[in-house]
């Protein structure tokens, strides 16, 4: 099958001499041209993402058009065509020549364009779409993965990325058009000269700054000379976030120059992850040397971003879940000293992320739901909310290293928090505390959280049968106890159930359906497994409580190795 498409592109005369060249040179590879031709790239909620070049399973220019024009007939029989569509862009190779064709199609359905002059971070689209009051947008950016990929999200008129209520519509669309149709029958002047097609920037650059910048919550009881190490990895970040920082008064904030620059080869870096620690290594060269408070890197959109703290002369890191705590604390605490907590308060996290701040939160009157995986989720409750007025939404998190805060953006912020946490270490400065100390006066008041997430990377055909034997398998097979701790409760998201191990009885659960597993222990040890949405991954994530940290390490090496075990018996 593989190979027919292969020489259905060859031979079509869609594709230019050099588009040619490129699967020429593969002609004699099987295994190169299987992978790139043995599936569809899939467009779903977190729309498209792959490795750039010529094939079904590829992004180029072809497979862009098809989910714009598929996206374009979405809006119009939505009944909100006049509303028009905002596009922006990361800093990946191809990024800005695929949005400009993406509004191109778009001006060809009839449908206006907003397209961003250059790159932008993520969190800028989802508040330009509520700005502009569009009916959707879309966003070139493969986010975290490396050089070799690119990806294609599309977010509704709320600012969040699409649910499966509209990405099936899509899809539907999508599987009924040829991939070798011209999409475009406008040029860029007469599209502009149509008003189809405008060129956006400054103007909502400095809108979307000062709803960041409303987001403070201290600003005279901080020490602003506290000392900052910034880098956006060559992403979309830079301007942003140092804007941000300087309208703050925030002046000790020192870049790192070798990757301050937009730049989609990422010349400094294999994997521009900011979750990666190896992405610190410039960072942290720069804070030895300017005596660094925090190390913050956001990645390639500048949706997320990690996080390092000088404590003791030592760096240290914090994961996902630790920053996330500090944040909810910080945060909850200090709305509640302003008196600025608001009625019905909600914190929205992932199925995946550490259950540390659900006592913290009881604490102060604040309800913690849990959503799936993906950030469209949890920005399902405030867009909710919008509606009903029933709760209000304070901010949402996941354990891998998005977050938001407010209700301007509904999608993971690396500006606005990058800028809260700036403040959260200027304001602890001044009580003489590193965020290491405050989250070790969290451990020791509510219990010692840990977490690990382990990816397991299996590429290609093979790969992606294995991962769903893996999945389907360790449904049967999982561990019935550890280290002395029985098995209490399964939550299969699949099946919409949790089954109670001890009674046999079983609960519906109120959430999407999505391909995960929960298993839950009698020592408050959890795991999930997932299948990662966008990579070749199964994801483990290990949860463990102890009364201190040597506990709660040996307890997450033994699930490890555990659950490894069993997965890898899984051919």
């Amino acid at each position: 099958m593989f190979n027919k498409l292969f020489e259905q592109w060859i031979n079509s005369d869609a594709l230019t001499n050099e588009e040619k060249k490129q699967l020429l040179s593969i002609s004699d590879n099987e295994t190169e041209k299987e992978d790139r031709f043995y599936k569809e790239l899939e467009f779903g909620t977190a729309g498209l993402r792959g490795k750039v070049g010529m094939g079904t399973n590829r992004m180029n220019r072809f497979v862009i058009a098809r989910a714009t024009k598929a996206t374009a007939k979405t809006i119009i029989n939505s009944g909100l065509q006049e509303k028009g569509i905002v596009i922006a862009h990361d800093c990946r190779l191809f990024s800005k020549e695929f949005a400009k064709l993406s509004a191109l199609v778009m001006a060809s359905n009839g449908i206006k364009s907003y397209l961003f002059e250059d790159l932008r971070p993520t969190p800028e689209l989802s508040y330009a779409i509520r700005y502009l009051k569009t009916a959707s947008g879309i966003n070139i950016t493969a986010s975290h993965n490396p050089k070799e990929y690119n990806g294609y999200k599309v977010y509704w008129e709320e600012g969040s990325q699409i649910k499966s209520n509209i990405s099936d519509k899509v899809l539907e669309y999508i599987n009924e058009m040829d991939i070798f149709e011209e999409y475009v029958n406008i040029s860029e002047e007469e599209a502009i000269k149509q008003g189809l097609l405008v060129y956006v920037g400054e103007e909502i650059d400095e809108e979307f700054y000062k709803e960041v910048l409303s987001q403070s919550i201290n600003d005279d009881n901080v020490d602003k000379n506290i000392s900052v190490v910034y880098t956006p990895l060559n992403g979309a970040g830079y301007k942003a976030v140092t804007t941000v920082l300087e309208r703050r008064n925030f002046k000790n904030v020192h870049v790192v120059e070798e990757q301050k620059e937009a730049d989609g080869t990422f010349p400094t870096i294999e994997y521009p992850n900011p979750e990666d620690l190896t992405a610190f290594e410039y960072s942290e060269k720069l804070a030895k040397k300017v005596n660094a408070d925090i190390l913050i890197a956001t990645d390639p959109d500048c949706d997320r971003l990690a996080v390092e703290v000088l404590h003791n002369g030592e760096i240290v890191a914090l994961n996902g879940n630790q920053t996330g705590a500090i944040l909810v604390q910080y945060v909850v605490e200090n709305l509640h000293k302003k008196d600025k907590l608001p009625k019905n308060p909600v914190i929205v996290k992932s199925i995946v992320t550490s259950k540390m701040i659900e006592q913290l939160c009881k604490e102060y009157g604040i309800e913690v739901v849990d959503v799936l995986t993906g950030f469209k989720n949890i920005a399902a409750l405030p867009n909710k909310f919008d509606i009903t007025k029933e709760k209000n939404y304070v901010m949402g998190y996941e354990e891998s290293i998005g977050y938001n805060v407010g209700t301007f953006v509904r999608d993971k912020d690396g500006v606005t928090i990058a800028m809260m946490l700036v403040e959260a270490v200027a304001y602890y400065k001044l009580q003489g505390k590193t965020l290491i100390d405050v989250i070790e006066e969290f451990y020791e008041k509510y219990g010692y959280y840990l977490d690990k997430t382990i990816s397991v990377t299996l590429e290609g055909v093979a790969g992606a049968k294995r991962i769903s034997r893996m999945m389907t398998e360790i449904r049967n097979i999982y561990a019935r106890e550890i280290s002395g701790a029985n098995i209490v409760s399964v939550t299969d998201y699949l099946e919409e159930k949790e089954y109670n191990i001890a009674s046999g009885k079983e609960i519906s659960i109120d959430i999407e359906k999505t391909n995960a597993v929960k298993f839950y222990y009698s020592d408050e040890t959890w795991y999930t497994l997932r299948p990662s949405g966008t990579e070749p991954k199964i994801k483990l994530y290990i949860y463990t409580k102890g009364n201190d940290k040597k506990s709660a390490e040996s307890k997450i090496s033994l699930v490890e190795k555990t659950v490894l075990d069993l997965l890898y018996s899984i051919e």
